[in-house]
């Protein structure tokens, strides 16, 4: 095992000697920024954190575009496509498994939200044990579980 448990910190706390305490990004590649920031945070309600020029490794021109949740830790890093193998990766990042989880307090007003707004369903809403769910595809082709809790 990786460190182990010591001082103020346990099972639970999400503190362990390793360092880590959460999980900051993940990356969706995309086809364009602004796109992907009008889906975001204009569609799913998430928070713009960050839009600042940067560079590429080589030194081209590129965007550090973060959004999250309002109140999460947790954000996506929208990284524009460069190259053809990150073309072709847009919308397959997961294989077209479910890869991300989009946890809502009122399922039914987010899901009538997002209906309304065009967001593509490819799964009617039902009740899971774990709760409420509907599964939607995102701007850049991606498959996301939208959950609340379970229904009544």
């Amino acid at each position: 095992m990786i460190g182990d448990w010591h001082g103020d910190a346990g099972p639970g706390t999400g503190v362990r000697d390793c360092g880590v305490a959460f999980l900051e990004l993940v990356t969706i590649i995309v086809d364009d920024y602004d796109e992907a920031i009008a889906f975001f945070v204009g569609v799913l309600d998430f928070e713009l954190v960050e839009d600042s020029p940067s560079t590429t490794n080589d030194g081209r021109a590129k965007r550090w575009v973060v959004v999250r949740p309002a109140g999460a830790h947790t954000g996506i890093l929208l990284a524009k496509a460069d190259g053809p193998r990150q073309e072709a990766a847009v919308g397959k990042q997961m294989a077209g498994r479910v890869g991300f989880f989009l946890r809502v307090e009122d399922f039914e007003a987010s899901w009538r939200r997002m209906v309304a707004a065009g967001v593509e369903f490819a799964t009617e809403p039902r009740d899971e044990a774990y709760g409420r769910i509907a599964v939607f595809v995102d701007v850049a082709g991606n498959r996301w579980d939208l959950l609340g809790p379970r229904g009544g």
